[in-house]
């Protein structure tokens, strides 16, 4: 439902990552101490570490900045920051944490928060956009979007990571792409425009199951969506993928962990370059093994026995040379073999 005339936004969700903090700074220095609206923060950080973030932007602007805490009403003027292993979202007029299934491997996700705040707000809502990896924070601001609220992304250029604020320009038309400084700069006068009448699309059936889901955090008792079986394994827990929404790449285990399919492949990525390593450094190992033991056949004058060791170290040599030129070709210092020079 449209709001009423003269209605404004008062929720502004942002999210980041690699990069994040610096373009945070940036933006939440130039933030008016009478800031109209309650700010939502989310920055990838790893599950068991402990974050400072929110010491940093209380440090770096006028606004008061605060871990998110569970249930508290969100206030104009305050900044709000998700904690370690937590999903931050949005109920009602208050925050939630939610210790839901990690999204591509994040908890706090930017999609997680995007969207409950899409659901809870719909055209009330500002969604930015700003450095990172990868594509967290571009299903969930094409959400608010269609849900009637703003779009907002770093300026690529800008950033010091550049692949989400590309991936969520590939999704929809930002209705603001700005470098960090400027969107705090303009954010208080972007928020003053009266909010549209215009019936927005609104989040659709599969949104709304997975903000329930990342809520609930289980699948017991909720309708299944269509879903086709993807043939491949959650990075998380080992169970069997399913791809849940086939415009968006999504995919989900059965327990729930979400995955889009540049993280996925990402971290596919990631296992295969951290098993190439550990193959490459068994056949090392092998191949110094056969060696010495060439090298003992011979000295007992076992020729024999020593063409075989050799014979064995040399097959094993030229497979670690394969392995080792596809982990550094393209590194600095390496030959047209991909070997170091």
């Amino acid at each position: 439902m449209s709001p009423p005339p003269g209605t404004f936004r008062d929720l502004v969700v942002i999210g980041a990552s690699a990069g994040g903090v610096e373009a945070l700074r940036e933006l939440v220095k130039q933030l008016p101490v009478d800031l109209q609206a309650g700010v939502l923060v989310v920055l990838h950080v790893p599950a068991g570490g402990t974050s400072v973030l929110g010491s940093i932007l209380d440090a770096a602007g006028p606004l008061p900045a605060e871990p998110a805490q569970h249930g508290a009403p969100i206030e104009h003027g305050h900044l709000y920051v998700g904690s370690p292993d937590h999903h931050l979202l949005v109920e009602g007029d208050c925050v939630v944490l939610s210790d839901a299934p990690t999204e591509s491997g994040h908890r706090p996700a930017i999609n997680a928060l995007f969207r409950s705040a899409a659901l809870a707000r719909g055209p009330l809502v500002a969604g930015v956009v700003l450095s990172g990896v990868l594509d967290d924070g571009a299903a969930g601001l094409a959400m608010i979007k269609a849900s009637g609220g703003l779009a907002i992304v770093q300026d690529p250029d800008d950033a010091a990571y550049r692949g989400m604020p590309d991936s969520a320009l590939a999704g929809l038309d930002a209705d603001h792409v700005l470098p960090a400084r400027a969107i705090g700069e303009q954010l208080a006068e972007i928020l003053a425009v009266p909010v549209e009448l215009a019936q927005p699309a609104g989040p659709g059936a599969m949104q709304r199951y997975e903000q329930a889901l990342a809520r609930n955090g289980s699948e017991e008792s909720m309708p299944e969506p269509s879903a086709d079986a993807a043939g491949l394994l959650c990075p998380d827990c080992g169970r069997e993928l399913s791809m849940r929404d086939r415009d968006a790449e999504a995919f989900r285990c059965q327990a729930g962990h979400a995955w889009s399919a540049d993280a996925l492949l990402a971290t596919a990525d990631h296992r295969m370059q951290a098993a190439l390593w550990t193959a490459l450094q068994a056949l090392d190992e092998k191949t110094a093994l056969t060696r010495q033991m060439e090298g003992t056949a011979r000295d007992r004058g076992s020729d024999d026995r020593a063409g075989r060791y050799s014979a064995s170290g040399q097959e094993t040599d030229a497979a670690a040379r394969l392995i080792r030129a596809r982990l550094t070709s393209g590194l600095p210092g390496s030959d047209k073999d991909g070997d170091p020079a």
